[in-house]
């Protein structure tokens, strides 16, 4: 067995501060020493920078996620027989895919254990849509989470304290150093979660556009080929959709309103879009997890699953293993109201030439839909329900959207804002394709 490599935090530091290349043992030596409170936080902070600041190569970038992947436990689920594929948004506003897709590919044979995260910044989280659900229970532990993945096909719960740990204690750090924003570090991110998860294969959402992270094409494109090209780097089957985040993703913004309109996917109707990305996610899933030769071939079973009610099952299933109140798949009015419901109208006749979604994201954390600190509260109640959508005429005094709130203030406080989210125009805007790029 070959020697461990024992790491100088200060030698460590200098050695990308002069913008050379770490060994994969450096790498692992590292993050091993910091979880186990060796490398104090002052000094991993001083390595982010440098990280940020001169890059890591591919092969570090593997390295460290592999490192940060096996800083805690990694599951096998070893009772699940089924191809295990799971899905990863890099985060949009209305975003609401993971609670429709996950069962619907699971009524289509392929296993999905997701391991998912709650709203921070602009965009929303899933564990906070699932939890407007009465009952609903994202804090199982590996053994309860290999269980329901195995009798149902599915299982969304939050990330353990044994899963990657040097993620959570990295990411705290880059949160407050100004090093979010670095390609290979939310590549290891990402996947040292992802991987930990015990997945055959991994299907990528990059967003691109004014509500993403990733605002444009080129930084989106670099996004998903390092993802890819770790992802494949760490033996795994992976796949990326770069996917158009310059309007919000289907009629809804904020918690209980998302998961209303998730199931309404999956009872067969909602938005087009909702539905169409939906199914995209979900055939290069079935492909990846070799249920399929194909997306073409692919489509068709999805659709039937919708259609024949197999995979709104798998989601009340998936809802009452987890503790929620089944009934709300039924009868959606069982989620959680807002008091005060106010329409934001057109001032004038025209096409709806563009909805600012970043804007709509922010407003909504103030509405109390997200948070801007991990420990914060959120309203389920809270958001927006759209009206129209791009490309849409709108007459004079039609509704644009519906606000949702707690209170008449926080309505008053919103509104002008929220009007100005959306420019209406003499003329219709180009459709905008849903999927913009496929990376493999």
């Amino acid at each position: 067995m070959p020697a461990q490599t024992v790491v100088n935090p200060v030698e460590f530091l200098r050695h990308k501060r002069d913008g050379r290349e770490h060994t994969p043992g450096e790498l692992k030596a590292f993050i091993d020493a910091f979880v186990k409170g060796e490398v104090a936080d002052y000094q991993a902070s001083a390595w982010l920078m440098a990280a940020f600041l001169n890059g890591l190569s591919d092969t570090e970038t593997l390295a460290l996620t592999q490192a940060m992947l096996h800083s805690g436990s990694v599951l096998t689920l070893p009772s699940v027989k089924r191809a295990r594929v799971d899905k990863h948004s890099t985060g949009g506003v209305g975003d609401k895919i993971s609670l429709c897709l996950a069962p619907l590919v699971a009524a289509c044979g392929v296993a999905v254990p997701m391991i998912s995260g709650r709203a921070l910044g602009h965009t929303g989280g899933t564990l906070d849509k699932l939890e407007a659900i009465p009952g609903f229970r994202v804090d199982l532990d590996a053994k309860r989470f290999e269980r329901i993945v195995r009798d149902v096909g599915t299982c969304l719960i939050g990330q353990t304290e044994k899963l990657a740990p040097a993620d959570r204690r990295l990411y705290a750090l880059r949160d407050v150093t100004a090093t979010v924003e670095c390609i290979p570090l939310i590549v290891a991110s990402i996947l040292s979660k992802k991987l930990a998860e015990g997945i055959d294969g991994l299907v990528l959402d990059v967003k691109c556009g004014g509500g993403a992270f990733m605002k444009d094409s080129k930084s989106a494109r670099a996004l998903a080929q390092a993802l890819v090209t770790v992802g494949k780097g760490a033996g795994k089957r992976v796949t990326a959709l770069i996917t158009d985040m310059s309007a919000p993703i289907g009629r809804s913004i904020g918690n209980a309103l998302e998961t209303r309109e998730a199931i309404e996917i999956l009872r067969n109707g909602g938005p087009a879009d909702t539905r169409a990305l939906t199914l995209e996610l979900g055939a290069e899933m079935l492909v990846l997890g070799r249920r399929c030769k194909t997306r073409k071939a692919a489509w068709p079973l999805l659709e039937a699953a919708l259609a024949d009610g197999s995979a709104l099952t798998i989601f009340r299933r998936m809802v009452k293993a987890q503790g929620g109140d089944a009934r709300v798949v039924d009868d959606p009015s069982r989620l959680p109201h807002s008091k005060v419901q106010h329409v934001v109208t057109a001032s004038k006749a025209g096409y709806l030439t563009a909805i600012d979604a970043y804007a709509l994201g922010v407003l909504a954390i103030e509405l109390g839909a997200g948070r801007t600190r991990a420990d914060q509260q959120i309203d389920p109640a809270a958001g927006f329900e759209l009206a129209v959508s791009v490309g849409s005429r709108v007459a004079r005094g039609a509704a644009l959207l519906t606000i949702h709130a707690a209170s008449r203030e926080l309505v008053r406080s919103v509104e002008k804002r929220a009007h100005q989210a959306f420019q209406v125009g003499a003329r219709a805007p180009k459709p905008r394709p849903l999927v913009l790029a496929r990376m493999h």
